[in-house]
């Protein structure tokens, strides 16, 4: 395969992935956790490695965070 072969592969494989910051994956959690989807919220905390205070402070509910307290550690 040529160069210009590979790299266009690779820039169509770079633009399919989005990147997120950790304020980005902080917010999409808490929104995860309030419509109760906690397997896409799980993902994200052991990803980021989010603590229960990040998720409070971002507005997610007290109760939804102790759901999933045994992923803190």
């Amino acid at each position: 395969m040529g160069k210009s072969k590979a790299r266009i592969f690779r820039k169509g494989i770079y633009d399919q992935i989005p990147k997120m910051t950790r304020e980005d994956a902080i917010k999409f959690a808490v929104d995860e956790l309030k419509k109760s989807d906690l397997s896409e919220a799980k993902k994200l905390i052991t990803l980021f490695s989010l603590t229960a205070e990040d998720l409070l402070e971002a507005g997610a509910s007290y109760e939804s965070v102790i759901a999933i307290k045994n992923i803190f550690g």
